[in-house]
Order: structure tokens, then sequence, then C-alpha cells
């Protein structure tokens, strides 16, 4: 579903494109070729407001607050990494990479790793990290969380079913590895069947914790969940596992354009891990959240 949303949105882009330009160009090629400009790169734009936002809700923060620079290298990040995920491999990419699950003996006693997407993604976000697996030879699912806009709550019998499907090809409790909404799906299955003891280790990576003042503006069932301090977000960790928390490293950016205040990304307890002028997109793909990710897995990386 999202994935036919997004090449519909990609390719209305490209044809408004192509259109203005074709109108303009004969009588103002400047004019031609600024509304190219404007229409395929709108979205910089819309990074530069959300970095301004949370640089306003950021104030009071204890946070370490970013410097211009930082913000600068944010904004730059996430403007090249975002339409590579939202234009290209979650439209067009999403089935590139087939889950890696063959029964034989190399993936056997290695241990395997699930992907949980966030908000309006799929499995074609993870591409990077599943290829690097493939050449490793690690057992791997990415999960499409679906219905897109459902509660957050429902997404738990996904998340069961790659645990499971890992865990019997490689005889372990695999490494979980989250961005964004997905850290709280994990969090609801973990609430759901208290299952700590499937998972080896659990990483998030910008996840909204305590939520987001951004989610103000989100729409479906998830996107209210998503608040800061909402009631939903009250009801996860009533009555759990005093251990729980040690299960997690939450990856959290000072620069992050979606989830802020920049400390509801972390939680107590866990290994919370700072890293300065990356936005909410591109801190998936920082060399050093996936060297150190990986590091969790035997065989080479």
């Amino acid at each position: 579903m999202l994935a036919r949303l997004q090449q519909f949105l990609t390719l209305a882009l490209l044809a408004a494109a192509t259109a203005w330009f074709a109108f303009f160009v004969g009588d103002s090629p400047a004019v031609a070729i600024a509304g190219v400009l404007v229409i395929m790169f709108a979205y910089s734009g819309l990074f530069a407001l959300e970095l301004l936002l949370a640089g306003i809700v950021n104030w009071h923060d204890p946070a370490p607050r970013p410097t211009v620079r930082q913000l600068a290298q944010a904004w730059w990040g996430e403007s090249v990494t975002s339409p590579q995920v939202f234009f290209w491999r979650q439209p067009f990419r999403a089935a590139a990479i087939p889950d890696q699950l063959s029964p034989i003996a190399d993936l056997t006693g290695r241990r395997g790793v699930v992907f949980v997407h966030g908000f309006l993604c799929n499995r074609g976000f993870w591409n990077p990290w599943l290829r690097r697996l493939q050449r490793h030879r690690h057992a791997f699912v990415a999960v499409n969380l679906e219905p897109v806009f459902a509660s957050i709550d429902d997404y738990a019998p996904q998340i069961e079913a790659a645990i499971r499907q890992v865990t019997v090809v490689t005889g372990l409790p695999p490494l979980v590895v989250c961005h964004s909404m997905g850290g709280l799906a994990v969090r609801s299955w973990l609430k759901q069947g208290r299952s700590e003891a499937k998972v080896h280790h659990i990483v998030t990576i910008g996840t909204p914790h305590r939520g987001t003042w951004l989610a103000r503006f989100g729409f479906g069932k998830n996107g209210p969940q998503m608040r800061l301090l909402s009631e939903w977000h009250g009801q996860l960790d009533i009555d759990m596992p005093a251990h729980r928390h040690t299960l997690f490293t939450c990856w959290y950016s000072s620069a992050d354009n979606i989830v802020f205040p920049t400390s509801t990304a972390t939680l107590p307890d866990a290994d919370n891990r700072l890293v300065r002028g990356a936005g909410h997109v591109q801190m998936a793909f920082l060399p050093v959240i996936m060297k150190t990710t990986l590091a969790h897995l035997d065989g080479g990386f």
C-alpha cells in the first residue's frame, strides 16, 4: 500500500516538474529551471522548518544543543538521504532484497536480525543494511508494518512472527533493529507478550520513546499515539520486568528534525548514545551506528 502511494507521489512530482519546464522553457529558461528546482527540492525547505521548530522546542531540554554547523550538517544529510529512501528504495525497491531465511547450515548458530521500520516507511528503508547482512550470510527479516495507519499495538503479531522465523532458522534469539516508530512497536510487542527472553538485544534509532512534539500533527491511529507523554506512552512500561530497558541501545540525535525534544528518544537504564549533526532519516545510515549495531553479531562485521 505505502509503496504504491509513494510511487504515485514520486511520478506525480516528476510529471509536474516536466510539465513546468516544457511550458516555460521557450519564454524563460530561468523560470523553467527555477520552477523545476522548487518542485523537486521543496522538501529541503520542510526540513529547515522542522529543524527550526526543534531548536525552539529543545530550548529547555537537558540534552546538549547542536551548533549551527551541526544543524547545517543535519539539514544537508537529511536532504540527501531522504530522497533515496522515499523516492527510490521504498516505492520501487521494497522487495528487491528478500528476507534471508533459507534453512541452510551456514545460517544455523549465526545470530540473525529483525528490522522494524517507522511511520510512513516500509522494508525498503533497510536495503543498505540488508545488503550487508546478505553478503555476510546472516538470517534477517524486515517487516512491513501494515496497515500503515493502524494502532501501534496492532503490529505486535507481525513482529512476533518475524522473531519466530529468525529464531527457528538460527537457533538463537535475534538482534532487533528499529527506526523511529518501529521502536515503539517493539516495546508494545514486549509488553503484550512479556517477550524479553525472545530477543538478544534491541537497538532503536530516533525512536520517540516518550513521544515527539511534531506528533501533534499526526494522523491515523498511530500518529496521535506518538504525541508527547500521551496516555498510550504511559501504559507501555506498566508492570514491566525491572531489566527490560537494559535490553535497549537508544541512538538519538541533538539535530533530529522529527523526534524532539531530544531527550524523548532515550530510555532510563538503557544504553543511550548521542550523535550530533544528524537528521532523523540520515541517522539510520550513519556508519558508526551500523557498525556498532552489527557488532552484536558474530561473523566479521
